[in-house]
């Protein structure tokens, strides 16, 4: 980059993080040779040759230290025998989508549909944003109307015959009375079948950071500053006017924003520099000392996230991969990864999956599977010795609500953070379901021979109250935090349907922090089409033509949006 651009210290725009959200906002507004960008990224760069952030099967590495790990913990959750959970957040550039477990879900359309129902989000219906779904991806098996394929993002389509644990899985959900499906971003996301996987033609992780940036990075027009703590946006009057930020630990340092601040943080780091910068309710601002710039009660309130459980058998066929988890076995993996980027090294493992209703009184599936061919903690703890499998079970639309909250104005502090796990009804009834429905499930004769005996939790295990125990103790985080920062209109949103916050100037939230209401599904794919979409409108572009492709409704005819017009 040009040294005059960083001598003069004023930018068009500055993007805080440079995550999934980021990332994509800064090679979009860079496409403008006019406008120039500053990206600050508390993190590493994304170094090439780090096998734990490049290899799809080494995910579980990152969320065991702290080098690209925020390593955030909630209090002690009361509905959970106050356990403080783990609540892992990606540091570095491409953020979390460096460290997630690369599952390519965009969620349920009527999750979209229903957003769009809220006040001010008329144009966040599913076909309004399955456009810029497709216009982020680069789909290995090409394009259609649901998938692109000339995106920035590579995406994966799981293969038949890769192991025969994944097809026994998907039938044996099927055999359950369970729908099949081809593609779970598709038409029909109900039921079982293949998973798509942020994960390159080549074997690597497909992150924001792979894709957007690499595009973007060597523009004279944007500048990136790693290892860049920001302290407080700054405002004159109700307007943000830049950053105050700290280098690697040097001294502080400002930059102006001509045009906007746009903070691209993430669920736990965007609502907490917003209150730390004097936005947030303020009985917290001043319980902190923080000088209020507006009282916003939504900032840090409506805190969602997905738990799971991990549903655990012994495998009778050497078809599992646990040999893979020896070190003796690791060497001649890592070599195939790295000279032909193949093998066991080039996948995530995360093949199958599913979304099924536990009960009809849900319009779209409340329940999301992930099958591993292996019984291990999703950060890579606990591997089972012998040959084994398992499912990943977890509600996807909790009533819960949580909060994060400052807890001081250092901004290396962690805020107080409580998601309220399992704090409503509908919790205990959808994991007692999902508990037994998953044993039935693999009960099925299509796992007859490769079924052994249950891991975890086992079968003496049958009461609502026994059950509801095993939760407590067991269920852990899916890493989905989200809704602090909420688009809408009312008391409770911070932003508007352009990321733009309610009562200030020049300041956008444009990340995970946004969503109304958490997906049906992961969340990586709904951050990237969220800052596609906002990009377009920070520029003042034309919005992408609605699709009018259909999708399935439980019950009811398929729907259709309007055709886009000539």
């Amino acid at each position: 980059m040009a040294d005059t651009q960083k001598q003069a210290r004023t930018y068009d725009y500055i993007i805080i993080g440079a995550g999934s959200a980021g990332s994509t906002l800064a090679a979009r507004l860079t496409e403008d040779p006019n406008v120039k960008i500053l990206l600050l990224e508390a993190g590493l760069p994304d170094y090439r040759f780090d096998f734990r952030t490049q290899m799809p099967a080494a995910l579980a590495y990152p969320l065991q230290g702290l080098t690209y790990n925020w390593g955030y913990k909630t209090d002690p959750e009361p509905h959970m025998d106050n356990r403080r959970m783990d609540c892992g957040r990606g540091k570095g550039l491409g953020g979390s989508s460096l460290i997630n477990g690369m599952c390519y879900i965009r969620g349920n359309a009527l999750d979209f549909d229903h957003w769009a129902k809220k006040d001010g989000l008329a144009d966040w219906r599913y076909h309004d944003v399955l456009p810029y779904f497709r216009k982020a991806e680069r789909r290995d098996i090409g394009a259609n109307d649901y998938h692109g394929g000339h995106g920035p993002i590579e995406v994966t389509t799981a293969k038949p015959g890769t192991n025969p644990l994944f097809e026994a899985m998907i039938e044996a959900g099927v055999q359950a009375g369970y729908p099949r499906t081809d593609d779970l971003n598709g038409y029909q996301q109900e039921g079982f079948g293949p998973m798509d996987r942020f994960v390159t033609r080549k074997g690597r992780r497909s992150s924001t950071s792979r894709g957007y940036l690499d595009m973007a990075r060597e523009r004279d027009t944007l500048t990136i500053e790693t290892k860049t703590l920001v302290d407080v946006i700054l405002f004159e009057g109700t307007r943000a006017v830049g950053v105050r930020y700290q280098i690697d630990g040097g001294s502080p340092q400002t930059a102006h924003a001509a045009r906007e601040v746009i903070l691209c943080g993430g669920a736990i780091a965007s609502p907490q520099l917003l209150q730390r910068s004097g936005v947030g309710p303020g009985a917290w601002l001043q319980e902190a000392g923080v000088k209020e710039i507006l009282d916003l009660p939504g900032v840090g309130n409506n805190l969602q996230d997905h738990l799971e459980l991990y549903m655990q058998y012994e495998c009778l066929q050497p078809v599992s991969i646990s040999p893979a988890t020896h070190w003796y076995n690791q060497p001649a993996i890592g070599a195939e990864w790295m000279i032909r980027g193949t093998g066991l090294g080039a996948t995530n493992h995360f093949e199958a999956g599913g979304f099924i209703r536990s009960d009809e009184k849900f319009l779209w599936p409340n329940i999301q599977y992930h099958f591993l061919p292996i019984a291990v903690r999703y950060d890579g703890r606990n591997a089972a010795d012998t040959h084994s499998f398992q499912a990943h079970v977890g509600s996807m639309r909790s009533p819960s609500r949580g909060r994060v909250k400052l807890k001081s104005t250092d901004p290396a502090d962690h805020p107080s953070i409580l998601f309220n796990y399992m704090s409503h009804q509908q919790d205990w009834e959808e994991f007692r379901a999902a508990i037994r429905i998953t044993r039935d499930i693999f009960r099925q004769p299509a796992l007859d021979g490769l079924r052994g005996k249950v891991i975890t939790p086992t079968d003496d295990l049958q009461s609502d109250a026994e059950l509801d125990a095993y939760v407590r103790q067991h269920a852990e985080t899916a890493y989905h935090p989200s809704c602090t920062c909420a688009m809408g209109e009312g008391n409770d949103a911070v932003v508007d349907g352009q990321g733009r916050v309610h009562g200030l100037e020049g300041l956008r939230v444009v990340d995970a922090s946004i969503m109304p209401d958490i997906i049906t599904g992961n969340l990586n794919a709904t951050t990237i089409m969220i800052a596609e979409k906002i990009a377009d409108r920070i520029r003042g572009r034309a919005p992408l033509p609605p699709s009018d492709a259909p999708y399935y409704q439980a019950n009811g005819a398929p729907v259709r949006g309007k055709p886009a017009r000539a």
